[in-house]
């Protein structure tokens, strides 16, 4: 399983995507800034999107896909797995006739294009050897995190979350997670807005990871632009046993 990082960034700016990854050569993890970057020829091949939440970062690139596979004379459709007020969100904000065009209506009600697949944490999506397993996390809209399995083991992505008492049970039950995805956006000097928002900072994170019983590759995700080395450095700082790494865009992933 190879695992393409499109887009790791926590905001815009200039090199910076936001969260978006490529799994193999058919399957993203969320659909933002960072999916612009494909090739014509790697965006026709998507077919599965998996939505963490409904933020904007996460979402954006989703409604130009949809408007780049469409074909009325599809094989496979467009399918996105997300949260049922993820979906409802995207269809009521964004694919609403206003900002965007209800791709699923297209070509026909009865066979669009675009089709809403709703997970619940606890639920598990099989495609060919990948199963992938929706995992709730805690952040200021409902989300998900998910882990990955297939045969050479697991890669796990946190979404956007703050401490929580359901991600780690799930990480610590996979018998081989070789890599873990997980966001960390603000410093510790801003750890209050770091609670209102919904996220983890460095030492909200590693307190967290104390209770991990695995050590696979940690890869820190949704950095704030400006803020990155910074947070790297008090992360490692705080965890120097762990096999901690900044995600960049460009990063491929093996598992």
């Amino acid at each position: 399983m190879r695992i393409r990082v499109l887009g790791c960034s926590g905001g815009i700016g200039a090199g910076a995507r936001t969260s978006a990854m490529l799994v193999d050569n058919d399957v993203l993890i969320d659909a933002g800034t960072g999916i612009g970057d494909l090739e014509l020829g790697d965006l026709d091949s998507i077919r599965h999107v998996f939505l963490t939440h409904a933020h904007l970062d996460h979402i954006a690139g989703l409604p130009m896909l949809a408007d780049r596979v469409f074909d009325e004379n599809f094989d496979v459709p467009l399918t996105v797995y997300a949260r049922e007020e993820t979906l409802r969100a995207v269809q009521e904000h964004l694919f609403n006739g206003v900002i965007w065009p209800d791709f699923t209506r297209l070509p026909s009600p009865e066979n669009p294009m675009l089709r809403w697949h709703v997970i619940s944490p606890g639920d598990t999506i099989t495609i060919d050897d990948r199963n992938f397993y929706a995992v709730d996390v805690m952040h200021t809209v409902p989300s998900l995190g998910f882990t990955v399995q297939n045969a050479g083991g697991v890669f796990a992505v946190s979404g956007d979350t703050r401490t929580n008492e359901t991600l780690w049970p799930v990480l610590n039950a996979c018998d081989n997670l070789k890599v873990l995805v997980i966001e960390v956006s603000f410093p510790d000097e801003m750890a209050d807005l770091a609670v209102d928002a919904g996220h983890y900072t460095p030492q909200s994170l590693t307190e967290d990871l104390k209770r991990l019983c695995h050590e696979p590759e940690i890869w820190l995700t949704g950095m704030k632009p400006g803020e990155e080395e910074t947070i790297f450095a008090q992360v490692t700082r705080a965890a120097p046993t762990r096999n901690v790494r900044m995600l960049s865009r460009g990063t491929t992933l093996t598992v």
